[in-house]
This record gives C-alpha cells, sequence and structure tokens, in this order.
C-alpha cells in the first residue's frame, strides 16, 4: 500500500534550489516553486513540480516551506506580503545567515503564527539526496520531530538544539574549518607555483597534510575543552617561527600575504601574552578575546 507523501514547498530556485525540489520530485513528494525569475523553474516544471504565481500561493500549498535564498534579508523581502497564509506553517530556512539573524526572524514568523527551523546543509549541490549529504537544523524539537522524515529526503537532518541560532553556529563553524583550508591549498599553490610547480603536484601532499591535521584534531580538543594548554611538543614559539618563515617566502616570491600575515599574527599575539611555551592550542585563549 503507497502511502501519500507530504506536499513541500520550495522557495529560491538557485542550484541548491534546484536539487532539493528533484530530491523531493524522486521521492514522489508533490512540489510547489517560486522563484523571483520564474524561468528558473521551467526545467521542474516539465520535471513535474508545480510554479506558484505568487509567494502566498506557494506558502498555502504546503505545510512545509522550504527557503534557499542569500540570506534573510531576502527572506523577509519575499515573506513580508503573504499575510496570514503564514499561520500554522512550517518554514525550514535553509539560508546562511548569522545566529542572531536567525533568532530574530523565528520572533518574525512567530508573530505570524508559523515556526521556525533554521538550516545548514553540508554539501554542495549535486551532492543533495545522497548518502553523504546531511544538514544542520536547530529550533523547536516538535518541530523538528514533526517534519523529521519529509527534511531527510535532501541529507540526514542533524537535529543540534532549540536555541535558532545553533544550526547556524554549526554550519559557519564547518564553513571556517573548509574555506581556510581552500585558501591555505590556494596560497600554498601560488608559493610553488613561483618556482614553476603545478598546483597538481601539490594534492597528493596537501591531501596527506590535511590527514595528519585530522589525526590531531581529537586530543587538541580535549586541550582546548580543558584549558591544558601543556606543550606536547607542538608550542608557540617554535610554531610562530614557522609562520615567520612562511610570510617570508611569500613576500620573497610576491604572492598575496593576507592569510600567512593572520596567522603569524595569532602566535605574535599569544607570545606577547606569555603563551611562547605552552602547546599551539593556546591560540584559543587570543581568539577567544582578542
Amino acid at each position: 500500500m503507497s502511502i501519500d507523501k507530504a506536499p513541500v514547498t520550495v522557495i529560491g530556485l538557485g542550484p541548491m534550489g534546484q536539487a532539493m525540489v528533484r530530491s523531493y520530485l524522486a521521492a514522489g513528494h508533490p512540489v510547489t516553486v517560486w522563484n523571483r525569475t520564474a524561468s528558473r523553474a521551467d526545467d521542474l516544471v516539465a520535471e513535474g513540480a508545480r510554479l506558484a504565481a505568487s509567494p502566498s500561493e506557494a506558502v498555502a500549498a504546503s505545510g512545509l516551506t522550504i527557503l534557499s535564498l542569500t540570506d534573510y534579508a531576502a527572506m523577509y523581502a519575499i515573506l513580508d506580503g503573504v499575510g496570514d497564509v503564514l499561520s500554522g506553517r512550517v518554514v525550514a530556512n535553509i539560508s546562511s545567515d548569522s545566529p542572531e539573524r536567525t533568532r530574530e526572524a523565528g520572533a518574525w514568523l512567530a508573530d505570524r503564527g508559523a515556526r521556525l527551523l533554521t538550516g545548514g546543509i553540508m554539501v554542495p549541490a549535486p551532492m543533495v539526496g545522497t548518502e553523504q549529504s546531511y544538514v544542520f537544523y536547530s529550533g523547536p524539537k516538535e518541530v523538528m520531530d514533526a517534519q523529521h522524515d519529509t527534511l531527510a529526503v535532501i541529507g540526514r537532518p542533524d537535529y543540534r538544539g532549540a536555541d535558532l541560532g545553533l544550526a547556524q553556529l554549526w554550519y559557519q563553524a564547518n564553513l571556517d574549518v573548509f574555506l581556510t583550508m581552500l585558501s591555505a591549498f590556494a596560497h600554498a599553490s601560488a608559493l610553488l607555483g613561483s618556482a614553476g610547480v603545478r598546483s597538481a603536484e601539490l594534492v597528493p601532499y596537501a591531501t596527506e597534510t590535511l590527514n595528519l591535521a585530522g589525526y590531531f584534531l581529537e586530543p587538541s580538543a580535549a586541550a582546548i575543552d580543558s584549558g591544558d594548554h601543556s606543550d606536547q611538543g607542538a608550542n608557540v614559539a617554535m610554531m610562530s617561527a614557522t609562520t615567520d618563515h612562511i610570510v617570508e617566502a611569500s613576500r620573497e616570491v610576491g604572492i598575496d600575504l593576507v592569510l600567512p600575515r593572520a596567522i603569524q599574527e595569532h602566535y605574535h599575539r599569544a607570545i606577547e601574552r606569555g603563551h611562547g611555551g605552552d602547546s599551539w592550542t593556546s591560540l584559543i585563549e587570543v581568539i577567544r578575546k582578542p
């Protein structure tokens, strides 16, 4: 016996929004879509989605509306005119923004009778709906529980708690690591490229270095959580000298200094605060209290 799938509305049809719509269509959910540029929905409509004529019509079509927008300001611009249609509905906003803005959005929607789940999807659009896809969520637990199976279609729901800002904090924290790594790889490629070395030659070595860094994460986290920054063979003074060398090498070959100087600044400030003989994990004290 087949079970009818819950209808879903998706507003915002960039690559991520389109990937979510296709995941829901493949899973048998009725999907209503809306986008400022209506032509972005053409292929999705051909595949089975229904294009709403307005945001009000889109929200009215489903108990759950998923927003895939640039930021939360876009949510206000789109939903401010839908009126009473929001009452009794759930909005899952997958858009990126600051934790405080997501909390403010929760109050704004509550004033209109809607419930908010905030989300951060942790894979690129081509991976949405695959086994590797997962999404951080926060908001009222009873709302999360009720929508869990529907939201699981686009990726494993990873519920972080009732505070609406938590999903954004988890999302931004992981992107902090990811984007810094990408910039570091680009910078390292430029450093080697100054000697005619192709970036492709760096890949296996950078991969090994990142795997090595992963090995150190668990003990480093234990030190950060406990506040015990006893030197375990990688003290601040030693690491600071390395940052100096990276900056000087970058200067010599004429490439950008912003990233290595930022890292160098952390180590220099840690030394100024008396952490020269401590583990590099003592940088957390500088980062927490700049």
